[in-house]
């Protein structure tokens, strides 16, 4: 075994949903003012203060297709079927990734609170019903509040609040630091966007910027978003700021995604190591 893959084994040890850990369930207002958001912190076992990361989910929701067709209005106070006990194996393993890794972790639902906790299904980027949680306008604001929200906990190294996101999520995240860098903020310190859509729905501008350190992670076959398009907005963004784009050789939408189904596929596997073994290192530096 080479040294690259022991260090992505223990990668793929600390992220195994068999660790699974229940995270606690938080509650903070968005920046839009009007919405109070649910979102689940994960915590590392030693004592802070901690640098942290916002983990933004995709279009699916943050949780487990096994539960979310029952969700409801998730709001401070009421039950349903979609909880922190019900989220996704992505979602979970890299909670449970960034503990382990010394981080606090926590992932905002930006669906839920807006009454649309079941999330969506492949292809219905245009339809109305996504309207008031689009990645443009919308989300955004939800990691802005989280930002805040982290930034006044006693326990989190307010300079070092890190961004991540997938698909959808990984949109806002590429708008949020642009965003950022207009209003010449110093919010997220960093951040890490993993498929995302590039398209003129998908992002704020086309002569993208941004003034902290964004690395793009992409797969070649991908079957739900462009990565062409990625690369003709995002490869000209690299030469005036701090963007690392990364593609990855026959791999799919949601590679790092630990289920049974997407680790079949061999290029799935070699991306889930490599950026296994990448992102702590980026939040790290």
């Amino acid at each position: 075994m080479t040294l690259r893959h022991f260090l992505a084994a223990i990668a793929l040890f600390v992220a195994s949903p068999a660790l699974a850990e229940t995270p606690s369930t938080v509650y903070f207002p968005s920046a839009d003012g009007k919405t109070q958001l649910v979102g689940y912190l994960f915590m590392p076992s030693t004592p802070g203060p901690h640098p942290a990361v916002v983990m933004l989910h995709g279009r699916a929701g943050p949780y487990s297709t096994k539960y979310n067709k029952e969700c409801t209005l998730v709001t401070e106070g009421t039950t349903s079927a979609c909880n922190a006990a019900t989220l996704s194996k992505r979602h979970q393993s890299w909670g449970e990734y960034w503990a382990a890794h010394g981080f606090i972790a926590l992932l905002p639902d930006s669906f839920g609170p807006r009454g649309k906790a079941h999330g969506f299904g492949r292809h219905t980027h245009g339809e109305p019903d996504r309207d008031d949680v689009n990645e443009r306008t919308v989300r955004p604001l939800d990691a802005e509040g989280a930002l805040k929200y982290l930034q006044a906990r006693d326990d989190v190294t307010a300079q070092r609040i890190y961004l991540q996101g997938w698909s959808n999520g990984a949109s806002t995240t590429l708008n949020v630091m642009y965003r950022q860098a207009l209003a010449n903020g110093a919010g997220f310190r960093a951040a890490m966007a993993f498929y995302p859509g590039c398209g003129p729905a998908a992002l704020l501008t086309r002569d993208y910027r941004t003034t902290a350190p964004v690395t793009v992670f992409l797969g070649e076959d991908d079957e739900e978003v462009s990565p062409e398009t990625c690369h003709r907005v995002l490869d000209p963004a690299a030469k005036r700021s701090p963007i690392e784009v990364i593609e990855y050789d026959d791999a799919t939408h949601g590679f790092d995604d630990p289920g049974k189904k997407k680790q079949r596929i061999p290029g799935n596997q070699d991306a889930r190591e490599d950026v296994l073994e990448r992102a702590a290192v980026i939040f790290g530096k």
